[in-house]
């Protein structure tokens, strides 16, 4: 009998000094700050972790689409709500849930945006069962902390201080010409969403909705990413699932985009100029639709007008690189 219940009790006890190993590191592990001097990964998106809680009106999660077209503080200084970009590199739908899901743990925006160029790219079941492991224990995603380690490390809990001006936005001023001629023909045919890809978006409606969030669905211009077969896709899936879908693709004309300046890399991603029409348009959308709080003349939000100022240096800096270049 004694036999017996080894056999159960020692892989039960195995489990429970995993998890309390797991645990113990992954405190450990984790950086302390949200600044690249503390380790942390993806420094302007989880800029987001510095924001005094409760205080973002929309969140937008999305790959570099997002950082590229969408700036928050264009929209501030228009309209007054507060936003923040939490986009990455060739992120995946994954990575845009755990912000989401993150990112509900001390704000409460009234809508998520989700860039949907990122929709489109597969996920591999390593990535995610890797993304599930980091949700759950920071060590497997800051293993390599281990070299950097300090005092600090073992006694003090994580307390974010860093805030972006530009909040997650990153500034381009460069100007390489797209030719757009058709690149949004008509079409009846239809782009597959990958299946592993509708799962999360599923995921992600239950989640803003548990949260009392929209979930808006944007396309934002790029000649190189998008098409009519891409925009059927995202909007029967829009449909079926009553969510919202704004396609800028086919309101370039309205937005008044110019793909032989606003765009720096040919047409895949819009520059500076065309993030302020990007924005511009935006913003507008989102206020008309709902009703979002100006905040400007709250002294509660003052931090953003500092904000502000540090983003008009941030992009007169840029743009003045870019004319030096171009001597």
């Amino acid at each position: 009998m004694k036999e017996k219940y080894k056999f159960i009790i020692k892989p039960i006890l195995f489990v429970a000094i995993l998890c309390m190993l797991l645990i113990f590191f992954s405190f450990l592990f984790a950086p302390k700050n949200n600044i690249e001097e503390a380790g942390i990964h993806m420094v302007n998106a989880n800029g987001i972790l510095g924001e005094r809680e409760h205080t973002i009106d929309v969140l937008v999660v999305g790959d570099s689409e997002s950082y590229s077209a969408i700036s928050p503080m264009e929209m501030w200084q228009r309209y007054g709500f507060t936003s923040y970009v939490c986009g990455t590199i060739l992120q995946p739908l994954l990575l845009s849930e755990r912000f989401i899901e993150r990112t509900f743990e001390a704000q409460s925006p009234t809508v998520v945006i989700l860039e949907t160029n990122t929709i489109f790219r597969e996920t591999t079941l390593s990535q995610d069962i890797e993304s599930k492991l980091e949700s759950y224990f920071s060590v497997f995603q800051y293993h390599n902390r281990w070299k950097d380690l300090s005092g600090y490390d073992f006694f003090r809990e994580p307390r974010y201080t860093w805030t972006d001006d530009s909040k997650g936005y990153i500034c381009n001023a460069y100007i390489k010409p797209a030719t757009a001629a058709g690149y949004m023909a008509y079409t009846d045919k239809v782009e597959k969403i990958p299946e592993t890809n509708q799962a999360y978006l599923k995921n992600i409606i239950d989640l803003c909705r548990d949260n009392n969030a929209e979930l808006v669905l944007l396309s934002t211009p790029s000649t190189v990413n998008w098409n009519y077969k891409r925009h059927n896709a995202i909007e029967n899936f829009a449909n079926e699932y009553g969510v919202k879908y704004l396609d800028m693709n086919l309101i370039a004309d309205e937005i008044a985009i110019d793909w032989s300046v606003d765009t720096r890399d040919a047409g895949d991603h819009v520059n500076y100029t065309g993030s302020v029409k990007v924005s511009a348009y935006l913003g507008q959308y989102l206020k008309e639709e709902y009703d979002l709080p100006d905040h400007r003349e709250d002294p509660a939000y003052s931090s953003w007008h500092d904000a502000m100022e540090g983003y008009i240096v941030h992009v007169e800096e840029e743009k003045e690189a870019r004319a030096a270049a171009r001597k």
